[in-house]
């Protein structure tokens, strides 16, 4: 995978950077309010993105030739009759999806072996020369179809990297190709597509030859055929790569990105897990993983699942800081997903459910050290909105206000160890620094402290008793916007 795959692209570097997809939303710091909630700070997130940062936990899943083979990387010169599921079931995929939790389902239509899970129209590797089913089986249709049964998003993965067609390396004729196979996969026949997953391979093809590949058209493609969707890559346009395949964030996720420093493959990825501080873009990270050793099923590795400890400390470290969690869950040569796979999902569903059902804040009054004024409504941007439950509601302060303290007072004494809070990203991220306090016996104790919030913040710390919290917010980049805070006991160990 990625981390696998960065090459020497530097060289192609100079002839794409200035090509990159515009911002969708440029910087508006300093624009004039239009009535008077706080302006937009910095680079602001799409309607799109919005609706990726919503969706949190994605499964991903890694289905091809490389199933029945053992491989991870395909040679592309495969029969295409290896690709022989026994009962394939998308709709099983589909519905362990849901039960776990997840959002939508991203698909790798064709890895870099080329073979196509779609009869395409381009090549004979694909399902349809496969002899599965005599040809007539579509599996990006079938998960399509189970997608929207069970109301899931749908994503694809398609690779530039091709190592079995004849064109890659060829320069333009191949780029022309694969464009092709985009319009195919995107042009409307299997839906709306929510994101469009793009890495940096780029390892030679069949004549020996590496390809050049034209990113800045495939984007534009990708935004022209599905306007909704958002397209990853380690230089976004609209997500980008958290930097390693260990479904790890940063502790500090800046989703502000300069994204004209950055290119698929680029060798930079050590600065995408923070991201800038002072970045030009809105490009969040998202943070994959396999629940298994490999992205392909093996089956020596079905006792090697993640447990659900494990997958635990990863949501805490991926959707609890601000980015999402791509979940990789490979399905094994019967065309399913294999029982020890969900049984872990389910886990890991049942123990988010239990840890997080009961929100002590909701309960709350809550008063502010500082709060925003209003011609429009008095109460507009009251402190008592990070409590009500409505992600469009939030307490801001004045425009020059770039601190503050948000006090939550329980209806009854409470013993916590977890703590929320979102920012109310619409209008841009600002706070870099925060901690929160427990009133115990009478006494003010810092329990957390972090540096950025964004779309979410999660934060464990030692359990305590107590009657009054307070989000205390130490600096922020402009006036501070928070939609949420929510108080969790700590989990109970089994």
């Amino acid at each position: 995978m990625l981390a696998q795959l960065l090459v020497a692209m530097l060289a192609l570097h100079s002839s794409q950077e200035e090509k990159l997809v515009p911002s969708v939303v440029p910087s508006t710091q300093g624009a004039p309010s239009t009535d008077d909630a706080p302006p937009p700070f910095g680079p602001v997130p799409t309607a799109a993105q919005l609706a990726w940062h919503d969706r949190e936990m994605q499964m991903f899943i890694h289905f091809g030739p490389n199933t029945f083979t053992g491989l991870e990387w395909g040679e592309g010169g495969e029969n295409p009759k290896l690709f022989a599921p026994t009962a394939l079931d998308a709709k099983q995929w589909a519905r362990v999806a849901k039960e776990a939790g997840m959002e939508a389902i991203i698909l790798t239509t064709k890895h870099h072996d080329g073979f196509c899970l779609w009869p395409c129209a381009l090549t004979a590797h694909d399902v349809a020369s496969s002899g599965w089913a005599d040809g007539t089986r579509d599996v990006l249709r079938e998960l399509s179809d189970a997608c929207a049964a069970e109301q899931l998003g749908l994503g694809v993965y398609l690779s530039p990297w091709d190592r079995n067609n004849p064109k890659y390396g060829s320069g333009e004729a191949y780029n022309e190709y694969f464009k092709a196979q985009l319009r195919e996969v995107l042009g409307g026949a299997y839906g709306p597509i929510v994101e469009m997953w793009f890495d940096g391979a780029c390892g030679e093809g069949p004549n020996g030859k590496r390809q050049v590949y034209d990113f800045p058209s495939f984007n534009a493609l990708v935004h022209e055929l599905q306007p909704t969707a958002v397209i990853f890559s380690d230089a976004g346009p609209e997500v980008r790569w958290v930097g390693n395949e260990r479904g790890i964030g940063n502790e500090t996720h800046w989703c502000q990105l300069h994204r004209d420093k950055f290119f698929p493959g680029t060798p930079l990825s050590a600065e995408l897990g923070e991201g800038h501080r002072d970045g030009t873009h809105w490009v969040p990270a998202e943070c994959d993983v396999s629940i298994r050793p490999g992205w392909f099923y093996h089956p020596d590795t079905d006792a090697k699942v993640k447990s659900v400890d494990a997958l635990e400390e990863i949501w805490y470290a991926s959707v609890g800081r601000g980015c999402g969690l791509l979940l990789n869950v490979p399905p094994d040569r019967r065309g399913l997903i294999h029982e020890n796979d969900a049984a872990a999902l389910r886990g890991l569903k049942a123990r988010l459910d239990a840890t997080f059902a009961n929100d002590f804040a909701r309960a709350a009054s809550v008063s502010a050290a500082a709060t925003r004024a209003s011609k429009v409504d008095a109460s507009r941007f009251a402190a008592a909105h990070v409590v009500d439950g409505d992600a469009s509601t939030y307490w801001a302060t004045e425009d020059a206000v770039h601190t503050g303290a948000l006090t939550i007072t329980l209806a009854e004494p409470a013993t916590i160890g977890i703590v929320r809070v979102d920012e109310h990203i619409a209008l841009g991220q600002r706070v870099a620094k925060f901690h929160v306090d427990a009133l115990v016996d009478g006494t003010w104790k810092t329990v957390a402290q972090a540096t950025t919030i964004g779309a979410r913040r999660v934060l464990r710390f030692d359990a305590v008793t107590t009657s009054s919290v307070r989000i205390v917010i130490d600096e922020s980049l402009a006036a501070p916007c928070i939609a949420s805070v929510q108080l969790f006991a700590p989990r109970v160990k089994e």
